[in-house]
């Protein structure tokens, strides 16, 4: 009786072990190639997302289209790749870009932002030379919260590679009383 107790208990174990593997091989693939969860780290996307948000990143949709002006991405920094940056896409390949007196003009036309903190204080152009032309697979991003954004303006963030965007927000999951969908 002994043993066939043991073999029972042995087949309940790799029953369960064989279960946590599918489970973790699954949460794996979802997290590599679907969707991540993600905290926002900082203002500079105020108040469309808050410092301590946690968003989920949808990392499949541009396989299948390309960003848009408008969406909120994250993508690896240029500055230090195993840091990643939530910002909205103003510029797509294309474009061009011109900050002039803390306004932004996309393709000549003033942007409606109706997203944004505050307006732009006109010393935060940032350091790039504008007219500003957007190339091929190239995005100029910026956060809502221009005045303390670190963003596209800026050299050392310059254009944004679409191999560099690891997906675009999706939904937000934290704090409770925000759940929803990301504008």
């Amino acid at each position: 009786m002994n043993e066939a107790v043991n073999k029972k208990i042995i087949k309940e174990l790799f029953e369960w072990l064989r279960d946590i593997i599918i489970a973790a091989l699954v949460t794996l693939f979802i997290i590599n190639f679907l969707f991540q969860n993600t905290q926002v780290i900082g203002d500079s996307m105020e108040p469309s997302l808050e410092d301590g948000h946690s968003v989920i990143i949808n990392k499949f949709i541009y396989r299948f289209k390309a960003p848009q002006r408008g969406d909120i991405i994250a993508f690896k920094s240029p500055v230090n790749p195993s840091e990643h940056h939530i910002k909205r896409i103003i510029g797509i390949p294309g474009d061009t870009v011109e900050i002039k007196e803390g306004k932004v003009y996309l393709n000549g036309i003033l942007l409606k932002e109706d997203y944004i903190l505050e307006p732009m204080d006109a010393k935060m152009a940032g350091d790039m030379e504008y007219p500003l032309m957007i190339g091929p697979d190239s995005y100029f991003v910026m956060g809502d919260n221009r005045n303390i954004s670190y963003d596209s303006r800026y050299k050392e963030i310059g254009l944004i590679d679409e191999s560099s965007i690891s997906g675009k927000a999706l939904i937000r999951i934290w704090p409770l009383n925000k759940i929803g969908r990301v504008k």
